[in-house]
């Protein structure tokens, strides 16, 4: 129902508001560097989110702040020297722990912010966690920034990946790789960004690491399928070849059984896969438009953000999307083949039929025939005992003084009887002839 709220008193529509909030429901963050943060994913299912929602109220208990009363997409609040951000998402909730209190003595990664968070409130944090990292944002304008060996030292001697985002306004280091602590490490140094510039860029890079985790998780099912489709294909196969084969005997009923199973198989996995294909699909085009925002310049002698995820994410993902269209074309083929059982298992029946109908043919000409026998049979049997009984009463007159040839008139009384019994038979015949043609008008 339209409401009136506004200066001019026009009726608006119901989820106007609603609709410009959601435009402004995950605002970008505002970072200052030096800053500590640290990301958390957290996978949870329909029947987690209410318990993790009361679960992330205890925070507020914890540090004696005042706990919402409604969950929401996006909750951001200040506990001290930290602060806190939740966000909600279709599969998980992300959590951005962020301390601007950074101590100088210490090594990029020995603060974290994690460690703001009470240690027994984490480890009952309902639900998977997917992404877990920390992200060290240094001010290149205030320090100089390390050489390439200091900067190892701190991802513990891993490979490195970097670039230099937004045209080169800043530094970025990672190894994509857990270190010790089972936790990811981003190194980014700010050169000449703004706290929102800055805040916008962290957003991004946090993004692209949370969704390439999460376009990965199919990975592991493609390959599960792909072993299991090799052997379905084979089983196809065969079964389409005894169908071509006319010199193979083949047993309709054990070929229609095998379908049945494979079909069978290829709906079941197209259940379990559609949804985590379809998702790997979307997250890896939001890693590639994430990518896209970066705006990286090469760093020497290293592999950027884009190509190392070109190089290694799409592929994995190509994969997942080649399992999904083989599990498509193997349901379609195997329809193809079930028409084709259908169409011989037809033509077996109308052959069958046209067997049938041409037994049926010839018994009713044979049941014609001795119908025509019986009848001139009862032609004669009638006229038999016709003439036998006109035979009793022309003796009786001739009994009673009537002179005439008895056995001239018995002798012509035979062919006027087998006449007139063979009229009345087929007179008889005509008039069952005429009521069934009525009756099957009459249907028609």
């Amino acid at each position: 129902m339209n409401t009136v709220d506004n200066t001019y008193g026009l009726a608006i529509h119901p989820l106007r508001h609603a609709l410009y909030a959601e435009l402004h429901s995950r605002p970008f963050q505002v970072l200052p560097s030096p800053a500590r943060i640290s990301y958390l994913a957290v996978m949870v299912n329909p029947d987690q989110k209410h318990r993790e929602f009361e679960h992330f109220r205890t925070l507020y208990e914890h540090f004696k702040g005042t706990p919402p009363e409604h969950d929401s997409v996006c909750f951001e609040v200040q506990f001290g020297d930290f602060k806190i951000r939740r966000d909600k998402h279709l599969e998980f909730t992300s959590y951005m722990i962020t301390c601007e209190q950074v101590d100088a003595t210490l090594g990029f990664f020995d603060q974290n912010a994690l460690s703001c968070l009470p240690m027994d409130w984490l480890a009952h944090l309902p639900g998977k966690v997917i992404a877990a990292f920390h992200v060290a944002v240094e001010d290149a304008r205030t320090i100089p920034e390390p050489d390439l060996a200091l900067v190892k030292s701190h991802f513990e001697g891993m490979r490195l990946v970097g670039s230099r985002p937004q045209n080169g306004d800043a530094q970025v280091w990672t190894s994509f790789q857990l270190h010790s602590d089972g936790c990811g490490r981003f190194l980014i140094y700010n050169k000449s960004m703004s706290d929102s510039q800055l805040g916008r860029m962290v957003q991004r890079v946090v993004e692209i690491e949370t969704y390439r985790l999460m376009a990965l998780l199919a990975l592991p099912t493609a390959r599960q399928y792909n072993a299991e489709l090799v052997i379905m294909d084979e089983k196809l196969a065969r079964t389409t070849g005894n169908l071509a084969d006319p010199g193979e005997a083949s047993d309709a009923q054990t070929l229609l059984s095998e379908l049945i199973k494979m079909a069978a198989w290829v709906e079941a996995a197209r259940a379990k896969t559609s949804f985590r294909f379809s998702a790997s699909r979307a997250y890896h085009e939001l890693v590639l438009k994430r990518l896209n925002e970066l705006k990286e310049d090469e760093v020497s002698g290293h592999l950027t953000v884009t190509e190392f995820m070109t190089r290694r994410l799409t592929p994995a993902v190509r994969t997942c999307n080649t399992t999904n269209e083989h599990l498509e074309n193997l349901s379609m083929r195997i329809d193809r083949v079930s028409d084709m059982m259908r169409t011989q298992v037809e033509m077996s029946i109308q052959s069958q039929n046209q067997q049938l109908l041409t037994s049926m043919d010839r018994r009713s000409k044979i049941q014609l025939a001795m119908q025509h026998t019986v009848e001139g049979l009862s032609v004669a049997a009638i006229s038999y005992y016709s003439v036998g009984l006109l035979k009793f009463l022309i003796e009786a007159v001739y009994d009673k003084g009537v002179s005439f040839d008895k056995s001239l008139v018995i002798g012509l009384s035979v062919p006027l009887v087998v006449g007139g019994v063979w009229l009345a038979t087929r007179k008889i015949h005509k008039r069952f002839l005429q009521l069934a043609k009525a009756k099957d008008e009459k249907n028609t």
